[in-house]
């Protein structure tokens, strides 16, 4: 065998390997390519020639095909279970207080640190709704209540028991 086509076994080989290794869908173009030039090192094909079929072959592989792959070979984000938890409410076992970095919550039965979306200062004992998260805790928000009566949207703290009136007792 000739020893131009033991460098392009040798190259085949090396790209596919490449590509088994980082799964980047782009070192298999080149190990197409390399098969061009094996083929034309056994047509008897001079070396530039060669070389200029494995270039060819490859960059019209890269170009036309890998967009094509990428598409059909789809990597999307694994939504996982603390996903879930976005939009949820939350008991607030803790106040909540991102300047001392205290807050805890409880969801599902499960207790989270928990941290406030709009840094305002949220007590124990109200209800949150989880905005996002941040590394292990949950981002909330102060869960709005609306009163029956005057249809009128504010937060549970604005719902303070007041003593002396209206009563006259």
């Amino acid at each position: 065998m000739e020893m131009t086509a033991v460098i392009w076994l040798a190259g085949i080989a090396v790209f596919a390997i490449l590509e088994a290794l980082t799964y980047q869908i782009v070192s298999v173009w080149f190990a197409l390519g390399a098969v061009g030039g094996l083929t034309a090192a056994i047509l008897g094909a001079q070396f530039n020639v060669q070389i200029t079929v494995f270039l060819i072959i490859s960059v019209v592989c890269l170009i036309c095909l890998r967009p094509l792959s990428r598409k059909l070979i789809k990597t999307k984000k694994e939504k996982t279970n603390v996903d879930s938890l976005i939009g949820k409410e939350v008991l607030i076992t803790e106040d909540v207080n991102n300047l001392l970095g205290n807050g805890a919550g409880k969801i599902n039965g499960l207790t989270w640190s928990v941290k406030s979306a709009d840094n305002s200062q949220i007590a124990a004992n109200e209800t949150a709704v989880v905005e996002g998260i941040a590394g292990v805790k949950l981002v909330v928000k102060r869960k709005e209540v609306i009163d029956e009566k005057t249809n009128d949207n504010s937060t549970a703290a604005d719902y303070s028991p007041v003593r002396g009136v209206g009563g006259g007792k």
